[in-house]
């Protein structure tokens, strides 16, 4: 006859299966005061951090509780402003969207100023070389004829000959992670070259022929080399290198 242990069970030890861990990380942080700093230093802030957190919420912390010098930009911290694009461990990345877990937290995290702009302060660059090279390109819609008396409509085909263009937020990640927009401060650099895109393809407008003038320049289109950096660094995931290919083939190629 089998028998029944009777006995009361120990009691397990009691889980939080909600509780997140946390641990300390360690923010290197290339700072630059022009009033005070001849030149830009590295400064160590240690920041208590969760690895559901991203890299914007620890410079928060960094800038809320430890030092509140530190100089950033940010806006809607949800991946669609762009303003908060900045080198973290050497790669062009939003602050927002990057995850402090997935940014090597065991070892110290690197964050940095963009390059290829003038540094203001901290992580701040001066953006107008950057949208001087936007406005080159006319990023807007170039109608013909008289003003129009009903919508211009599209078929699905000719909306999506152009769809991924329309994706870019202008953080400049892409146009400052270009070599050749390094050493070239002239070159109108890939996002300028993705608006352009945008509106040479829409078959609304009508402005693709004084577009296309512009990025024939020596300091257009062709100056790009096809590293695909700015590719790797687009946090929309935007084919970047494919639509300036785009681009060269339609200079290539236009009978207009």
């Amino acid at each position: 006859m089998t028998t029944l242990d009777t006995e009361p069970a120990t009691p397990a030890a009691t889980v939080d299966v909600g509780a997140v861990a946390s641990f300390t990380i360690t923010l290197r942080i290339r700072r630059f005061n022009p009033e005070v700093d001849p030149e830009p230093h590295w400064e160590d802030y240690q920041v208590q951090a969760y690895g559901s957190e991203r890299v914007l919420d620890a410079l928060h912390k960094v800038k809320w509780e430890q030092d509140g010098t530190l100089t950033f930009r940010r806006s809607c911290a949800h991946g669609v402003c762009g303003s908060d694009a900045m080198r973290i461990n050497g790669r062009n990345r939003l602050a927002c969207k990057t995850l402090i877990k997935d940014a090597s937290p065991d070892r110290p995290i690197t964050i940095e100023a963009v390059k290829g702009l003038p540094l203001l302060k901290d992580l701040v660059v001066d953006m107008e070389p950057f949208f001087d090279s936007y406005r080159d390109v006319m990023p807007f819609l170039i109608p013909s004829g008289h003003e129009p008396t009903r919508e211009n409509l599209q078929s699905r085909e000719e909306r999506a000959r152009f769809d991924e263009t329309t994706k870019c937020i202008l953080c400049a990640a892409c146009t400052t992670s270009c070599p050749v927009f390094w050493t070239d401060g002239q070159y109108l650099g890939p996002a300028a070259i993705v608006a352009a895109h945008r509106f040479i393809f829409d078959s609304r407008d009508h402005g693709a022929r004084e577009r296309l003038e512009v990025l024939n320049d020596r300091e257009g289109v062709w100056r790009c080399r096809t590293t695909f950096n700015c590719t790797e660094a687009c946090p929309r995931g935007i084919h970047v290198t494919a639509m300036i290919a785009e681009v060269k083939k339609a200079l290539l190629t236009r009978t207009m």
